[in-house]
């Protein structure tokens, strides 16, 4: 695609004969007005929009705005308060005002059923940020329509996090160099920032970015349908999550509003067509901007990669365009912009066949099953306590999954980790001594790996666990009961736990051809290196991918004892009766673990047949996740000796892996040709070093 070359920063302002007559940096691609089916197209996309319940009804909208009116006269009242409390003059006292302003998707005016709000709470100078989430924190806490409130102030952006009337509402707090707060204040005016701290400014770019984001679009209402139905493709597709190196909310907006520069006539039908052909095919890392980069001097840092050196590391670059410019995506990583790549490309495709009238919009809506994608997987999982402990837990480990997800990438044999946004809740039994649980899916591409090689992933984990741990016990939120466990498990060994117990497979592909009654588990040699928890690899030799499937051999799926006064154990594979490239899953009989049940995980999601597709995103209730039990990353111990005997300081890791009970079938994606090269037999075996877990291969 040619992009066209443009400067991005602004030198000095324009005369008035310079200033452009179009909207954004660079002029238009197509001022083109729609035809009759442009328009056709676009009840069509709202019918589907509509069948997916994107647009909220009046009454919805009418709760959502009593509940912002509601906070914002507690909020005005705690500011009379605070003036009384610190004896004011009352002048002062009697016009300190107060305003709340909602921001992010319902400021844009895209909000869905049940999203939470975002708003922000602005105060007189001589107001604190400590008194904000103390004193205001109390008096919202102390009402009865607020539950499962707390506060997170060591977050980049520091919030109150609060349902109030069954409205998820964060409220963050900034404070302005004025006395009192009316309500016809200009948060746009950049006078504003001009002595405040870099925390309030990040506070303010929420609902300055918002507000120049709807000024610098043509039509507001094209825009508004446009990232609806861009927004819910984004969710299906599990890639809207800024915070584990997805877009946000904010970035999908910047991308739909420079569409709607490029073709300012379209109806949303043609833009959502064009977003996908424009940014299928963009040249990453060049930068999406909306208006010209501009620093007015305030000595807040502005996006400038000639500048900042750390500027010029942003993979996708998507550029805010509120003073001062932030790049709102640099959480991106090389996994996560790959995936977004993929899925625009399939959305492409989606979108010609839907102009060509070979599919309706409901298809690019539809969701890709997470489970198909994979046939290796990290599970994490994360425990607490109660209810409350499991909140602040949840939250701070959901935080830090990226850092996971960037580690396993710096792993010279993992190509990608894709880390599945819905996470799997756990059983709220209050018998349940084991407490709340929540799990999270990663799944992991392998490249291409020699027979003999050994990877290890147990420093990778337990370096995440060290990091939340540590976290944790800085914002002082750790607490007893408060556990991490995460493991590598195969796709076979997962199923979905019905509420009479039956277990169902996550995934069952579609037969192609017949095979022996006995079950099998057919991967791509390409994707099937066995994975340690435990030692490094002696041997790294490439290994030849084939481009035709691997067909079937037998092996063994060992357990092992993760107890410190265990010792691992192993046992010898059943010799195949035909050539084959992949383990079988069997029962070994002297496993001392082969009684025992595979581990539950209580989860509110639908089991769906067991056909392809099988989806984690059509939540219901009591279906749970089984699996192999996994290792737990417990707070590390402060000193580690090099002993082959196990220790027992007071936080330290656990292993505990038993055989999965169930054998499943499974195909591999691609071409359905045998395979005609030689075959190797592999042997899985745990192996326990201390405090690490290994899983070997030998031929």
């Amino acid at each position: 695609m040619q992009i066209p070359h443009f400067s991005i920063f602004k030198a000095q302002a324009p005369s008035c004969e310079d200033i452009p007559k179009w909207y954004g940096i660079s002029g238009p691609i197509s001022e083109d007005f729609p035809n009759e089916a442009d328009l056709m197209q676009t009840r069509k996309l709202c019918d589907s929009l509509k069948s997916n319940g994107v647009f909220e009804d009046a009454l919805e909208l009418q709760h959502r705005e009593k509940v912002l009116k509601r906070l914002e006269s507690l909020y005005k009242e705690w500011l009379t308060e605070l003036c009384e409390k610190q004896n004011l003059p009352e002048s002062v006292t009697e016009n300190v005002g107060g305003k709340i302003f909602p921001f992010g998707s319902f400021h844009l005016g895209v909000h869905t059923k049940g999203a939470d709000i975002d708003a922000l709470c602005v105060g007189p100078g001589f107001v604190e940020r400590k008194e904000f989430f103390t004193s205001f924190f109390e008096k919202l806490k102390a009402q009865e329509e607020v539950e499962d409130i707390r506060a997170i102030e060591e977050a980049y952006v520091p919030v109150i996090k609060l349902s109030y009337d069954e409205i998820e509402i964060d409220l963050i707090f900034a404070q302005v160099p004025l006395k009192s707060i009316t309500e016809n204040l200009d948060l746009c005016n950049n006078k504003l920032l001009k002595g405040i701290d870099k925390r309030c400014v990040r506070s303010l770019n929420g609902y300055r970015v918002s507000g120049e984001i709807l000024s610098l679009v043509p039509n507001v209402h094209n825009f508004r349908l446009t990232l609806r139905a861009i927004k819910l493709w984004a969710k299906r597709c599990n890639i809207y999550s800024n915070m584990l190196g997805f877009l946000g909310g904010v970035s999908w907006a910047i991308l739909v509003a420079r569409i709607c520069q490029l073709y300012p006539h379209a109806t949303a039908s043609t833009l959502v067509l064009k977003f996908f052909k424009v940014f299928s095919k963009w040249e990453w890392p060049i930068p999406i901007l909306l208006k010209e980069v501009k620093d007015y001097h305030f000595g807040f840092p502005v996006w400038d990669p000639r500048v900042n050196v750390s500027d010029c590391c942003h993979l996708m670059p998507i550029i805010t365009p509120a003073y001062p410019q932030q790049n709102s995506t640099v959480n991106v990583s090389p996994s996560t912009l790959a995936i977004m790549k993929e899925e625009m490309k399939r959305g492409h495709d989606i979108c010609e066949e839907v102009q060509q009238k070979k599919a309706q919009w409901s298809k690019l809506f539809e969701t890709p099953d997470f489970f198909e994608k994979y046939q290796h997987y990290i599970l994490l999982q994360a425990s607490a306590a109660t209810e409350k402990q499991h909140l602040e837990w949840v939250g701070l480990v959901e935080s830090k999954i990226r850092l996971l997800v960037g580690t396993l990438e710096r792993n010279e044999h993992i190509s990608l980790a894709h880390v599945n946004l819905q996470p799997f809740a756990g059983s709220r039994n209050a018998k349940n001594k084991e407490g709340r649980k929540t799990k999270w899916l990663i799944g992991i591409l392998f490249k291409e790996v020699s027979k003999n090689l050994k990877i290890d992933l147990t420093y990778d984990l337990l370096s995440f666990s060290d990091t939340v741990h540590s976290q944790a016990e800085r914002c002082k939120i750790y607490e007893e009961g408060m556990t991490i466990s995460a493991a590598y498990v195969k796709r076979e060994n997962l199923h979905w736990v019905m509420p009479n117990g039956k277990q169902k497979k996550v995934f069952t592909p579609k037969p192609t051809h017949t095979v022996s009654s006995e079950t099998l588990a057919t991967v791509p040699p390409s994707h099937t290196p066995p994975v340690s928890a435990g030692q490094q690899a002696a041997e790294r030799k490439a290994w030849p991918q084939s481009d035709m499937p691997a067909e079937n051999l037998n092996a063994d799926k060992e357990s092992v004892s993760g107890t410190s006064s265990s010792p691992s154990q192993g046992s010898t594979p059943s010799k195949p009766s035909s050539p084959s490239t992949v383990p079988r899953a069997t029962k070994r009989p002297s496993s001392p673990h082969s009684e025992n049940p595979a581990k539950k995980l209580k989860e509110d999601m639908e089991s769906t047949p067991e056909t392809k597709g099988t989806s984690t995103n059509k939540p219901t209730t009591g279906v749970s996740l089984s699996e192999s039990p996994s290792p737990t990353l417990s707070p590390p111990s402060a000193k580690r000796p090099a002993t082959s005997e196990p220790e027992t300081p007071a936080k330290k890791s656990k292993f505990d892996l038993s055989s999965p009970t169930d054998e499943l079938s499974d195909m591999p994606p691609g071409p359905t040709e045998p395979l005609t090269s030689m075959k190797r037999t592999i042997k899985l075996k745990l192996v326990r070093y201390s405090t690490e877990l290994g899983i070997e291969t030998s031929p």
